[in-house]
């Protein structure tokens, strides 16, 4: 009796404490996340894009949450999809991310055709859609009104003037353009002909183009050589670039051109399936940022929550850096606008992007990443040449 009497007592007692957490009578309960969408290639054999691009927003997402997250304390959460490099896939998993409440932005891949066939559905329902890898000019050059499209990344008719200057400064006064025959492909040549328009050299001596999954693409390769070309500009995701590369390794040496290449290639495990034919063959590719020369005082912390959210504390672990890069600079230059728009409505955080200002980051400091006029964060002055090294790292072109 005196036992279950003194339970008794107990339990009155602890009824009488004050509630605590997210429970307590009178306290708010925990505020809902705004949330972020990323739709990559995640599961396409041999690819580091999407991982790496998914990596460089949950870093970024993890310093703004530490810091108290946006619109006065609400965390930011990431969903994820897979499109497997399927256009079909991709506008499918865009009509679902929109539903989901409180989504305020969608990531999007490597891929610049599944990016070119979901425009029309994100025009459709507004979505936000931030790219930090596709080059493609249509992607920004779309004709919304207003263009709900904003990239933090390389372009096509930046990337391939600058390659020709580059052979150019390699004194290689005719090139053969190896082109993949999609819409990426042929932006690329839209651009080559504009530079080829106004500028004597370098000159195209002719253009091939091959199909995704190719197995062989010395042929077209050796067609370029024979009209006359001195290297070979490449448009190439790494699995075609692979196969390049050790059929060219293969040839005597003097047939070995220099092959300038565009950033597809960093997306998956080129220097894996290329081996020791890399080293055999002239090969460089073009970037938007190197870790190796970003200040030390914004990369240490960075590498500090790297390490603490995926074991990776060396430049030289991060794959795909450009990805990861991007991401992280355009996370915190949408949490800007989030804030800046006090709201997490879509409409007003496009609009508010167009308005941030003086934002450091680890590609470079902002003034106005966006405006009005301009959908484009990056410029042909943060570009370079980079080369892989015998442990697969790339490093600029000093």
């Amino acid at each position: 009796m005196f036992v279950r009497f003194a339970r008794y007592l107990l339990v009155l007692a602890l009824l009488a404490l004050p509630l605590r957490g997210a429970f307590a009578a009178g306290e708010p309960t925990a505020r809902p996340p705004v949330v972020l969408g990323l739709d990559g290639e995640f599961g396409l054999t041999n690819s580091t894009s999407a991982e790496s691009i998914e990596r460089g927003i949950r870093t970024a997402i993890d310093e703004i949450n530490r810091a108290g997250g946006v619109l006065g304390g609400r965390p930011l959460d990431l969903v994820t999809r897979e499109h497997r490099s399927i256009s079909a896939r991709g506008i499918k998993n865009i009509r679902e991310l929109t539903t989901i409440p409180d989504l305020v932005a969608v990531f999007g891949g490597r891929f610049s055709p599944v990016v070119i066939e979901q425009l029309p559905v994100l025009e459709e329902t507004r979505t936000l859609f931030l790219a930090p890898w596709s080059s493609a000019d249509a992607i920004v050059d779309n004709g919304m009104q207003p263009n709900y499209i904003f990239r933090l990344s390389l372009r096509d008719s930046l990337a391939m003037p600058f390659l020709l200057k580059h052979a150019r400064s390699r004194g290689l006064s005719r090139v053969g353009l190896l082109l993949t025959n999609t819409a990426w492909g042929r932006s690329n040549l839209d651009a080559a002909n504009r530079y080829f328009a106004s500028n004597p050299t370098p000159e195209s001596v002719a253009t091939a183009w091959y199909n995704w999954r190719d197995r062989t693409l010395i042929g077209k390769y050796q067609a370029l050589a024979k009209a006359g070309a001195q290297a070979v500009v490449l448009v190439a995701n790494d699995d075609e670039a692979a196969v390049l590369v050790r059929e060219v390794a293969a040839l005597p040496s003097g047939e070995r051109l220099p092959i300038l290449s565009h950033w597809g290639v960093t997306g998956g495990d080129f220097t894996g399936q290329a081996g020791p034919a890399l080293h055999e063959v002239d090969f460089s590719v073009i970037q938007t940022v190197s870790l190796f020369n970003a200040p030390t005082d914004r990369l240490a912390p960075v590498l500090e929550t790297t390490k603490r959210l995926f074991g990776l504390s060396r430049i030289e672990e991060i794959e795909a850096p450009v990805g990861f890069v991007h991401a992280y600079d355009l996370t915190h230059i949408l949490a800007r606008a989030i804030d800046l728009a006090g709201t997490a409505d879509r409409v007003a955080v496009r609009d508010a992007l167009e308005r941030v200002e003086n934002y450091t980051g680890l590609v470079k400091a902002y003034d106005r990443p966006f405006t009005p006029d301009r959908h484009e964060a990056l410029t042909e002055k943060e570009l370079l040449m980079a080369r892989f090294t015998r442990d697969g790292v790339l490093v600029p072109i000093e």
